[in-house]
């Protein structure tokens, strides 16, 4: 026999196909006034499910309503044969098998009704009592936020906080708190803008979606069937790849965000084209690892496959249908509104300085959008509208629900009762929060600090912003939850101060410990000059190191446009001074490596944790890529037994032996020219005047020399 239960479950999973039918006309004079907002539960065995229902009365006294079955991710589903005649109620569900209906009688004054549900031969209880429309109920439990967030400001040490919270469709709560601004003492508003840093992701993957609904995008194609030139390091991995791995962080690459970090040179198709030279630490879809060049990748999919850019792709199918007028991709857009926030960092002891503002131009798909407490409830809205805004369709519903859905577990273990990990959707992460699905995603980036939430069958959501470096917005958030769903309050924000304050001390002890692990008396096996020099690596790019003058800091390191201060530590590692300038690189080790010919030949640092270390080479001269450096090396040297010919063609210099192939020469570090068809052999010329007078050949059995003849 058919589980009675399991039936229901499987019925109203089908509610949305259903279509809306007319209703029939109620009497005032005979029935109670039902219109309003109404919730309970029919009464599994076993379990209650929970329903919300919606009546309204036309202008001729005809009843309407719907219905929302949360668990089920049903929302707002049109009743059919509504009828009240006196104290009697009832109404079907459309289009369903088994012909559900609820049949019932008003008690308690108009307040309350309970009756019966029947599908097909099962039947059980139900019960519905009037409850207040949940936007007012919002706005009332909201009541007094003002002053907790006041409190967390000072506690904190934050300039300013912007929140909006949206609920039944309508924006309940948008306000500011604190200052934008310090210096000139400006207030935080609604509608002043903060970077949102990696809640941009959500946009990316529902952009992708767009195309997705499109049939121009498939989740599970491989990413070279959009961009046939993409490749990782792995060639098994890079026909495997799919859209919906970029998405998922599940590509087996850990994050190597310094790839990116403060580059504003690179365009987004080179930075694509670096992981090709990236290690990575897990297979495919074995592990999740955070990565944001992924996501720079999709969104850059998303563009090529659009025919036009990223920013482009979301400002037309996502802000401009939603009226996100001053949402920008930019921080240099948002530095010329007039109403937009400052980055500031909260430095040990409570002191707050204000920092520079980071671009993420390059990596916009990632996290670059910058937006306000306003526009971001219209996000909001569209979220919890399965996909429509004011009636107007964005994404089909099918196609958010798929991105709100967990697609990989995040292997992460609970960190308390009340919060249980669920796993990561498309620029979504999932958890069930004291009981309560949650999809959210938080943001930061220098300065700032973001979390945009939804409760999708609450139909609630939340989005904070702060413009510092402290994670005040998810603490907020959760104050929010608790408020507007009633639930026991837990103190997040004193609990929070409490274990920042013992991370703190952690940390600074810590910091202490470090400095015993440096070997004393030690000095670098080279004079200073020595190191000094351009290294490279084909997927960070450049890094230049030269000498200081100050005496401690001897060595100043330059990558991605990020001037770093180095300190020698011990033997031929230096670790990244303190410095008032960009931190990026305080206390990061580099070693130093040397060559068989006793110079220094590249220089390694480990700049993701998960990864092997990463040996950027030290780069040849750049005289020796001068052709007219390179011409001046060409002609014919004689050794003892024999002459050579040294030619140049197309900016390469070849050396021809007779009675052997031409072989072509690489410049490389030390100023030589390696063989790149016998490696083992080095050419050194000797210049006189700007011109080669001398060539030597440093083969592994001796040195010899040739005269240049001609």
């Amino acid at each position: 026999m058919q589980n009675p239960s399991r039936c229901i479950l499987l019925a109203l999973a089908l509610l949305a196909a259903a279509l809306p039918a007319a209703a029939r006309p109620a009497s005032p004079a005979e029935a109670p006034a039902l219109a309003g907002h109404w919730r309970g539960a029919i009464e599994i065995p076993g379990a209650a499910l929970e329903i919300d229902v919606d009546f309204a009365e036309g202008p001729d006294g005809a009843l309407s309503g719907d219905i929302s079955i949360p668990a089920q991710g049903a929302k707002d589903l049109p009743l059919a044969d509504l009828a009240a005649e006196g104290a009697q109620i009832s109404f079907r569900l459309p289009g369903v098998p088994g012909e559900p209906r609820f049949a019932g009688e008003v008690a308690e004054g108009g307040n309350a009704i309970a009756g019966t549900f029947t599908q097909g031969p099962a039947s059980f209880p139900f019960a519905l009592a009037r409850a207040g429309a949940p936007a007012e109920v919002a706005r009332e439990r909201l009541a007094g936020l003002e002053e907790t967030i006041a409190q967390a400001l000072s506690d904190f040490r934050a300039p300013g906080l912007a929140l909006a919270v949206v609920r039944g469709g309508e924006v309940v709560y948008a306000r500011g708190f604190g200052v934008r601004d310090l210096e000139r003492e400006l207030p935080v508003t609604a509608d002043t803008l903060f970077a949102i840093g990696s809640t941009t992701k959500a946009m990316t993957a529902t952009a992708l979606g767009t195309l997705v609904d499109e049939g121009k995008v498939a989740w599970d194609e491989p990413v070279r069937t959009y961009l046939p030139w993409f490749r990782l390091s792995d060639p098994v991995l890079s026909e495997r790849l799919t859209v919906r791995d970029l998405l998922t962080h599940r590509s087996g690459l850990p994050r190597h965000d310094l790839v990116w970090y403060n580059d504003n040179e690179s365009s987004r198709r080179e930075l694509v084209a670096r992981l090709a030279h990236l290690d990575r630490t897990a297979d495919l879809r074995e592990k999740f690892q955070y990565n944001n060049l992924m996501y720079l990748t999709a969104g850059y999919l998303a563009g090529e496959v659009a025919g036009t850019s990223w920013e482009e792709l979301v400002r037309e199918r996502l802000f401009r249908p939603l009226g996100m007028e001053r949402t920008t991709f930019s921080v240099h857009d948002s530095e010329r509104d007039a109403d937009h926030a400052l980055p500031y960092d909260v430095k040990e002891g409570g002191r707050v300085v204000r920092i520079p503002f980071r671009p993420l131009d390059a990596m916009g798909p990632a996290g670059s959008v910058n937006s306000s407490a306003r526009e971001m409830a219209r996000w909001l809205l569209l979220n919890l509208g399965q996909g429509t805004l004011d009636g107007h369709r964005v994404v089909q519903a099918a196609t958010l629900a798929a991105i709100h859905s967990p697609q990989m577990t995040t292997g992460a273990p609970p960190s308390r009762r009340e919060v249980v990990p669920v796993g990561y959707g498309l620029g979504w992460g999932i958890d069930v929060y004291r009981g309560h699905r949650r999809v959210q995603h938080g943001g930061g980036i220098d300065g700032f600090i973001t979390m945009v939430t939804l409760l999708p069958d609450d139909d609630l959501g939340i989005v904070s912003f702060v413009n510092a470096g402290v994670g005040l917005p998810g603490l907020v958030n959760n104050v929010v939850i608790d408020r507007v769903l009633d639930l026991e309050p837990i103190d997040w924000l004193g609990e929070a101060l409490a274990e920042r304050a013992i991370a703190e001390a952690a940390g600074k002890e810590a910091r202490e410990k470090q400095a015993a692990t440096r070997i004393a008396g030690t000095r670098p096996s080279h004079p200073l000059a020595d190191y000094a020099g351009e290294y490279g690596h084909p997927g960070y790019g450049p890094l230049r190191i030269e000498v200081a003058d100050a005496k401690k800091v001897a060595l100043v390191l330059t990558f991605n446009g990020i001037r770093a201060p180095l300190e020698h530590w011990h033997y031929d590692v230096w670790s990244g001074a303190e410095t008032d300038g960009d931190e990026t690189f305080e206390g990061q080790k580099l070693l130093f490596r040397g060559s068989v010919d006793g110079g220094i030949a590249a220089v390694e640092t480990r700049p993701d944790p998960l990864a092997p270390p990463v040996v950027f080479t030290r780069q040849p001269p750049a005289r020796l890529s001068d052709p007219a450096v390179l011409a001046a090396l060409a002609g014919r040297y004689q050794f003892p037994d024999e002459a050579a010919e040294v030619t140049l063609a197309g900016g390469v210099l070849r050396l021809t032996v007779p009675g052997q192939p031409t072989y072509t020469l690489e410049p490389e570090a030390s100023g030589r020219f390696r063989l790149k068809e016998v490696p083992a052999i080095a050419i050194e010329f000797v210049e006189e005047g700007g011109r080669a007078v001398k060539l030597r050949s440093h083969q592994p059995n001796g040195v010899f020399e040739a005269k240049r003849i001609e």
